[in-house]
């Protein structure tokens, strides 16, 4: 890590310290050349990989904005799709993988987006898995209420 001050190519750690969330690592540095301290924030990368091959940074902004128009008109707040976009990337962040398809990131939406709101569910699937039909959108219904029958 360079030093902002003097771009001396070296520092030494002094404190570290894990964020509340766990997600980052906070470390106080100080440089070996002017003696000046300094925070770095240290997270790590989730990267996704799109279906056209191009590698692009994780963003739970992302996430939001394409559950945002499935729940358009549903009774689904900002906190609520914020606390969603957190769910799924904690879900891929338990998978280990620090490389994950774009098509992944999909399938972790749609468990914590059933919870939610059920509708919003069914449109997002809809568009996420290509529904061509009604047939498709029946039996994504059957099963959505066997599903909720075994729950019972």
């Amino acid at each position: 890590m360079h030093c902002p001050f003097c771009r001396h190519p070296d520092s030494r750690v002094v404190d570290s310290r894990t964020s509340d969330d766990g997600s980052s690592i906070r470390r106080r540095r100080e440089c070996p050349n002017c003696g000046k301290r300094f925070s770095t924030l240290e997270i790590a990368s989730l990267t996704v990989l799109k279906r056209s091959g191009v590698a692009e940074p994780f963003s739970r902004e992302k996430v939001v904005n394409g559950v945002r128009k499935a729940c358009q008109g549903r009774p689904v707040s900002d906190d609520d799709l914020a606390h969603l976009a957190h769910k799924v990337e904690e879900a891929i962040r338990a998978s280990g993988q620090a490389e994950i398809d774009a098509t992944d990131i999909g399938l972790a939406i749609l468990p914590p987006l059933r919870e939610l709101d059920e509708i919003a569910y069914l449109r997002f699937a809809s568009v996420y898995q290509g529904f061509d039909s009604l047939d498709d959108f029946e039996s994504a219904i059957a099963r959505l209420r066997a599903e909720d029958a075994s729950d019972s």
